[in-house]
């Protein structure tokens, strides 16, 4: 990665880092690949065919046909056009959604509009621990129940979802039921099985790839209505010309993620470790993320200083985390709230997100940076 050796960035859930490979992928597909991949003529044939070869790569990184990936411009619009696509494709026979009350604000926002819509949304909140009770999810499933959303790892705490159990369990309600999962922070983080779901997203610049580019995985046969109109490319999913160099730089950072996967999870096991064994050392801080979540993410609260003068502080000495979504724009958690946290821990609180980057270093920093923070503010404020 091209990084400053002494910035400590611990907000990979936000953004990462591209990689080196990944950038000299996209450098030289913007001179060679600037042909239309819709053309007809031989450059554009070869456009089309690298086109291809990167849907390929990230088929095989979700266990797919390479015929049920459509690439988007981010795991937003991804969201919005599987939802809102699977809706107004179903609204005929049912009116029921059912979805989790942590989800990304690119699944938590159109769901607030289809219920304004008079949409019959339920929401399941997780449970006081992170943890989503997937059999409360299941008992709202009934005959008119058209759409189950739900993340398969929550971007502020970790959480991991058991979507398998969750997908399995919509279909034996009711076979019509449309399963959409969001994807994008589990993407190369933990396998994703998408046996039952009908369509999963998943975003590059998550993985070390590019920002601007993502993909909608969409089971053969699965019927949704697009919400955009155009030229047709992407099969008609998603009309408009591909950004292809982002979509090389997006499948080379598949590749290079799935051939770390194992070995960066028993990395990141240890900082995740070393992180928590550290803040349980510092007087007032809780932890908000279950220990089962996944290895890159770890939330907790202050519980004495708010976070934005603690992000403040940390980010003079070049050490970056945040406090939550980046797409909230430093808004308080939904996720926190929904948990049933007080106003106290949620305005407190941290979330750091590791990558394979990330070292025992940067783990340290941020702890020594925390506790000289906690002083340095409280007697500020007092």
């Amino acid at each position: 990665m091209v990084q400053d050796a002494a910035l400590h960035y611990l907000d990979n859930a936000a953004t990462t880092i591209p990689s080196g490979t990944v950038i000299g992928a996209m450098t030289k597909s913007l001179e060679q690949d600037w042909a239309n991949p819709s053309s007809l003529y031989s450059p554009g044939a070869a456009a089309e065919k690298r086109l291809a070869q990167a849907r390929g790569v990230v088929a095989a990184s979700l266990g797919c046909q390479p015929g049920e990936v459509f690439f988007t411009g981010c795991g937003s619009e991804g969201n919005n056009l599987a939802i809102l696509g699977a809706v107004r494709a179903r609204k005929g026979w049912g009116n029921r959604i059912i979805v989790s009350g942590f989800e990304h604000p690119s699944v938590a926002q159109p769901m607030a509009q289809l219920a304004r819509e008079g949409f019959d949304v339920q929401v399941v909140n997780p449970e006081r621990d992170g943890h989503l009770d997937v059999q409360k999810m299941l008992d709202l499933v009934d005959k008119n129940t058209i759409l189950m959303a739900c993340m398969a790892v929550n971007n502020e705490t970790g959480t991991i979802v058991d979507i398998q159990t969750l997908a399995a369990g919509v279909k034996e309600k009711n076979s019509r039921t449309a399963v959409h999962v969001d994807g994008v922070q589990a993407w190369m983080r933990i396998p994703l099985n998408l046996k039952n779901v009908d369509s999963c997203t998943v975003s590059a610049h998550k993985i070390h790839g590019p920002k601007g580019v993502g993909a909608v995985y969409l089971r053969q046969r699965y019927h949704i209505l697009p919400p955009y109109l155009g030229g047709g490319q992407e099969s008609g999913i998603r009309p408009g010309t591909e950004n292809l160099p982002g979509i090389i730089g997006m499948a080379v950072a598949a590749q290079e993620a799935k051939k770390t996967m194992t070995q960066r999870h028993a990395r990141l096991t240890q900082l995740n470790r070393q992180l928590r064994e550290g803040l349980a050392q510092i007087p007032g801080i809780t932890l908000n993320s279950p220990p089962d979540g996944v290895a890159e993410v770890v939330n907790f609260s202050l519980g004495d200083i708010k976070s934005e003068n603690m992000l403040h502080f940390l980010e003079q000495r070049k050490i970056y985390v945040s406090s939550g979504s980046a797409c909230s724009k430093g808004a308080a958690s939904h996720t926190l709230a929904a948990m049933g946290l007080d106003e106290g821990a949620i305005d407190t609180a941290i979330r750091v997100s590791f990558c394979a980057d990330n070292t025992p270093e940067d783990v340290q920093a941020l702890l020594e940076g925390l506790k000289e923070g906690k002083e340095t503010l409280a007697k500020r404020r007092s």
